[in-house]
């Protein structure tokens, strides 16, 4: 892993030595994201079993025959729920699609929610044994660990520890497995995920299966950032960058083809991207508004209205 980009342990957040060590741990993980917006969480508490249970079940879904897959995309959805077949997904501004196949896992929330029209049922491969329990059971974690990191970083910035709670515990949040098929052409355009930047306010990505992630630094250099075994990946999402008027950046950051025979190979991710409510206003907080940095968003936006004009402009919609 770069050495450069930090990797932090969340026990002393959760479970501090001290009320210094804490306090911290906050600091360095809040210069971690003002610089990078990316930061390495280590001995986050999900076991390694349920990680592994999950990526079994997502590759075995994956190696199931077109025709099947295809049962489970829903035409005009959006990609929010179910599959969404290689060759789709586009990143803004760019000429070539991504070299990727994935499926959505949302929120699973009662028929008669107020956010039931913009947050679908789940659909669930009946191919595949143990993938609603070990695909939701991975959301559940990343759900509870991104909480705990949005704790941290709402203290950074002077506000209540909880501030967040009340506003993402029925997020739009997703869970996308991701299968980049082997690359078997030369030359070719595409790259696994072109340069992007995610939409959500905190991303959570576990277990790479290989390296290819690299982060844009402020200096104009791409910083490869592969995690070891133990570490989830957490980066900002334009949503938080937007509601901290840029203290916190979502960073640019692409997913690039390995060279010679590592690209023959498939390359498995599961990001976890954690969304505020659909109702949520991102509106830019004041503590963050200082002479040096004014309102760069006078106008505010809600969750789910700026959730549909990104997806437009990625092609998912």
């Amino acid at each position: 892993m770069s050495a450069r980009i930090p990797t932090l342990d969340i026990t002393r957040f959760t479970a501090p030595a001290s009320s210094a060590d804490r306090e911290a741990f906050i600091a360095e993980l809040g210069a971690a994201y003002r610089e990078w917006g990316f930061a390495g969480i280590r001995n986050h508490g999900i076991p390694q079993a349920g990680i592994d249970a999950a990526y079994d079940v997502f590759k075995r879904f994956f190696a199931l025959p077109e025709a099947v897959k295809m049962k489970y995309h829903v035409p005009g959805g959006g990609g929010a729920r179910g599959y969404t077949p290689f060759g789709v997904e586009t990143a803004k501004g760019a000429r070539h699609f991504d070299l990727k196949e994935f499926w959505h896992i949302g929120r699973e929330i009662p028929d008669d929610s107020k956010y039931r029209a913009v947050m679908p049922p789940n659909l669930w491969p009946e191919e595949v044994a143990g993938f609603r329990e070990h695909g939701y059971g991975l959301y559940r974690a990343l759900d509870q660990l991104g909480s705990r990191v949005l704790s941290a970083l709402a203290l950074h910035i002077g506000l209540p520890e909880h501030w967040f709670a009340d506003k993402t515990d029925s997020g739009n949040s997703i869970l996308r497995p991701i299968h980049y098929p082997p690359i078997t052409a030369e030359d070719i355009p595409n790259v696994r995920a072109g340069a992007h930047e995610d939409i959500n306010l905190i991303t959570l990505l576990v277990g790479a299966s290989a390296s290819g992630l690299e982060v844009l630094s402020r200096k104009g250099e791409w910083v490869p950032f592969t995690a070891d075994a133990d570490t989830i990946v957490v980066n900002i999402g334009d949503m938080l960058q937007r509601l901290t008027n840029h203290v916190y950046p979502s960073t640019t950051h692409r997913v690039v083809n390995p060279p010679a025979e590592q690209a023959r190979k498939p390359r498995y991710s599961v990001p976890f991207f954690l969304h505020p409510n659909p109702d949520f206003v991102i509106d830019v907080l004041p503590s963050t508004v200082t002479a040096d940095n004014p309102s760069r968003y006078p106008e505010p936006i809600t969750a789910q209205g700026y959730l549909e004009e990104r997806l437009r402009e990625i092609k998912l919609k």
